[in-house]
């Protein structure tokens, strides 16, 4: 989920990936980083496997959540403008839950398992709580208030109040939040401060505490039942990032695979965030408001020699955000169409019709073959390869899993 804002030209999707289930953690102590190996929610390992289920029918779910995933990006309020201790790197168990990752931590003394969606495009943590006067139906328990030692409601005089952007009182003067999102998603609750725990792979625990969140008393609209509530990854100053700031100094990374890759997903935390390597590019994030957003700036598109300019990119920096929930990559109608008539005319293949929201697709036969898509951003270039461009969506139907957008666009960024 993410707040209202204008306009903004999305990121690329850099290789398909839906959702992921944590198999390990590992964490590495040569640079005081932890990094989590995931497994994809369709991998037989997961959990959440179901086998009667084609990988088409997998794919087009997951099609069907990023368009949904747009809508949702359009947000009429938002209240997200959602501990310092050590070890210096904390971690949390990513898991799949359709076109988004579920991030598994604890809450609460004693400790309280739950899942939340983890969300580059907010900033409140937020999750489900009794008692639960309406809410959707999740397969966890709820998380009780009342059998934690450690869970305390926030004023609304205190600067954590002030902190989550739309926020009223009730009676009792504490602090209460109100997010409505532009899909008719919904959650309001209190705020409140609480003991996060984090697990690593040697099954020790790192704590912290007074921890700011939402303790949600109503919520509804398309939250999955696989998960409890939102973990917010944002840049705002409520989210998780930022208030662990010192712990893992500002700092997290994630790395998606490919369906078929046998290399697994991974996101780190704190100093093993820092991605090194020959091969590695670097482009650099743009500060804007509202600041829960991660934005750079997009230059253009090649296919082959025929480059296609983003014509706004030389003075409109920051005009694209990453946003962890989405699988296809969303373009605006000029942009996108420059890339799709470069691709009609280098692309081998029999152009045949599937959808009205992928837009260019083909016969896969032996004869198909696409040809590599360079992303332009300011001061790295990506190349993409076909199987990054195009997916087999149905038996013998490829697609392009770019698509055109209106005014709202993000992303779902996945890196080989």
């Amino acid at each position: 989920m993410a707040s209202y804002y204008k306009p903004l030209l999305s990121l690329f999707l850099f290789c398909f990936a839906s959702v992921y289930l944590i198999s390990y953690i590992e964490a590495t102590k040569n640079n005081g980083g932890i990094t989590i190996d995931l497994i994809h929610r369709d991998s037989p390992l997961s959990p959440f496997y179901n086998p009667s289920k084609t990988r088409f029918d997998r794919l087009k779910s997951a099609f069907e959540r990023s368009i949904s995933r747009k809508s949702s990006l359009k947000l009429i309020s938002d209240s997200v403008r959602t501990a310092s201790t050590s070890p210096k790197d904390i971690q949390a168990p990513l898991s799949s839950n359709g076109g988004e990752y579920l991030m598994k931590i604890s809450v609460g003394t004693p400790p309280f398992e739950i899942l939340g969606i983890a969300d580059t495009g907010s900033d409140l943590t937020w999750t489900q709580c009794q008692p639960c006067t309406q809410c959707y139906k999740q397969k966890a328990p709820l998380f009780d208030p009342r059998k934690t030692k450690t869970y305390r409601n926030v004023s609304c005089e205190s600067q954590a109040c002030s902190a989550v952007g739309s926020s009223s009182c009730d009676t009792n003067n504490v602090c209460e939040y109100q997010c409505l999102y532009g899909d008719g998603s919904y959650t309001i609750g209190d705020v409140a401060v609480e003991t996060f725990t984090f697990e690593s792979s040697t099954k020790k625990t790192v704590s912290f505490p007074k921890v700011v969140f939402g303790c949600g008393h109503q919520s509804g609209g398309t939250f999955s039942d696989s998960g409890s509530g939102i973990i917010g990854l944002g840049g705002g100053s409520s989210s998780i990032i930022r208030q662990l700031n010192k712990s893992i100094g500002g700092k997290f990374s994630y790395c998606l695979t490919l369906l078929n890759s046998t290399v697994s997903s991974k996101i780190s935390l704190g100093t093993n965030a820092i991605v090194t390597g020959p091969s590695v590019v670097s482009t650099p994030l743009v500060k804007k408001d509202p600041d829960t957003y991660y934005y750079l700036t997009i230059e253009g598109i090649s296919v082959g020699t025929n480059r296609v300019e983003y014509q706004n990119s030389t003075v409109d920096e920051g005009n694209i955000i990453i946003d962890s929930g989405t699988t296809l990559t969303y373009l605006p109608s000029d942009l996108y169409d420059g890339l799709e008539a470069a691709l009609v005319k280098d692309v081998k293949g029999k152009r045949v019709s599937y959808s009205k929201d992928l837009k260019l697709c083909y016969e896969l036969t032996s004869d198909f073959s696409a040809p590599p898509v360079i992303a332009h951003f300011k001061g790295a270039d990506v190349e993409l390869t076909q199987e990054n461009t195009f997916l087999e969506v149905e038996e013998g139907v490829v697609c392009l899993t770019f698509v055109p957008s209106g005014v709202w666009r993000f992303l779902g960024i996945c890196i080989r």
